[in-house]
């Protein structure tokens, strides 16, 4: 059975901000080869729509060889989106969620396509959702050395406690560290 991974950047006051972290080469190569590992990624409407931006490096590439990377893989990756607004998505890799999220991430975990490959998550709203319902296998925290101050923090709506046990982690050259936890099933 397919994991479900939550992977997302934050700062180290736990914010949510794309614009707070600090995106250098070795992180955008990470999540390059993260996308190029996976099943598909999970989007909440504003995540999908920050996301977009992608498609103009596809179009104008940067010269920067991890952001071109990334925009190819981001690109080239499976990518369902949630929203209760959207009608339709003109991403070619990119498809409105058929079902409520139990169900399709249930659905997903279980298809025998692309066996081996993972789901990610990489909405702050899903992943809260979906920790909410027990689906999250993994939790890859890439926490940025910044202390933003305000913003979406991430575990805002979790309301009941939840113990983590860190798997391993890994340290960027830029000062951002990836944290590796799993639920500990209790």
């Amino acid at each position: 059975m397919k994991k479900v991974i939550a992977a997302i950047n934050m700062t180290i006051d736990g914010y949510c901000d794309h614009t707070s972290g600090i995106p250098d080469e070795e992180v955008h190569q990470h999540y390059a080869d993260l996308l190029r590992s996976a099943d598909s990624i999970l989007y909440g409407r504003i995540t999908y729509q920050l996301m977009e931006y992608w498609r103009t490096v596809l179009e104008n590439p940067t010269g920067e060889k991890a952001m071109d990377d990334f925009a190819v893989a981001i690109d080239n990756t499976p990518k369902i989106v949630f929203s209760r607004t959207m009608k339709s998505v003109d991403w070619k890799s990119a498809r409105l969620a058929t079902q409520d999220l139990e169900k399709e991430v249930l659905e997903l975990k279980q298809s025998r396509n692309n066996e081996g490959k993972d789901i990610f998550v990489g909405s702050p709203s899903l992943i809260v959702e979906l920790t909410k319902l027990n689906l999250i296998d993994e939790y890859q925290l890439c926490v940025h050395p910044v202390i933003a101050g305000s913003g979406l923090p991430l575990f805002k709506s979790i309301s009941e406690k939840i113990i983590l046990k860190l798997k391993r982690s890994k340290t960027f050259k830029g000062g951002a560290i990836i944290l590796y936890y799993e639920p500990v099933k209790e």
